[in-house]
């Protein structure tokens, strides 16, 4: 008797410690939860957050103008062999004219889309190169040579970075923008790496090197939406 009234006795307690056990779980998962909704993090939240598009241009802030550079994918169109390319990727180039210290006319943005092999010289340029790209939006239609766009990298004298011009000229508008802007060696650094990174993006070779991989989880790889405005747009 003496026995089994110890082992009701510590099963007591074992009971008493668990409960105890429980209580402060309870209590941890309770503020753990107050903390990360009060901080708006939740697992759904997070969840949300990775479906949503990601806004991650590189920007540089100058006196006179305004620059950032965001990777585009090509857009896919399905086919009876498959999916193929159906608009190529690029980096959008946009330049925005200084109306004030620490001010922009984000109105009268410029933009210039830079393919994968301008992308590639780019990233080619050496501490005494240079590079020019000449785009004429309408080209091959009856508009062509209505608006044409020079996009202008030359190293500057001292070694130290590079310079960025953009000339548009709109014959319809008969105007003629042209805007500048100074690139240090770091800035130009961050370019280099960051658009190296892209380029086999926007070529959509990251979607063909996990083709298999798609293909074994039963997905379809859908086409990329145009996520930005044409650079045809002004």
């Amino acid at each position: 008797m003496m026995k089994l009234a110890n082992l009701f006795k510590s099963r007591s307690i074992i009971s008493r410690k668990l409960n105890h056990y429980n209580s402060t779980q309870d209590v941890f998962r309770s503020h753990s939860h107050a903390l990360m909704s009060h901080a708006n993090i939740s697992t759904v939240g997070q969840k949300a957050f990775t479906n949503e598009r990601i806004y991650a241009g590189y920007s540089v802030y100058k006196g006179k103008t305004a620059f950032s550079a965001e990777p585009v994918p090509p857009e896919f169109i399905k086919v009876d062999s498959g999916i193929r390319i159906k608009r190529q990727g690029y980096i959008m180039l946009s330049f925005s004219p200084s109306v004030g210290e620490r001010k922009y006319d984000w109105q009268k943005k410029q933009r210039f889309a830079l393919s994968a092999t301008e992308v590639g010289s780019l990233i080619a340029l050496g501490p005494a190169g240079s590079c020019e790209f000449f785009h004429d939006p309408a080209m091959k239609t009856s508009n062509a040579g209505q608006v044409r766009k020079s996009l202008s990298i030359k190293a500057n004298p001292e070694g130290t970075g590079y310079f960025f011009s953009l000339n548009v000229v709109n014959n319809t508008l008969k105007t003629n923008e042209r805007l500048t802007l100074p690139v240090s060696s770091a800035e130009f650094a961050v370019m280099r790496t960051s658009f190296s990174y892209a380029l086999p993006h926007i070529m959509g070779w990251d979607r063909y090197s996990s083709q298999h991989r798609r293909y074994e989880e039963g997905t379809i790889m859908k086409g990329g939406e145009k996520t930005l405005h044409s650079e045809w747009s002004r």
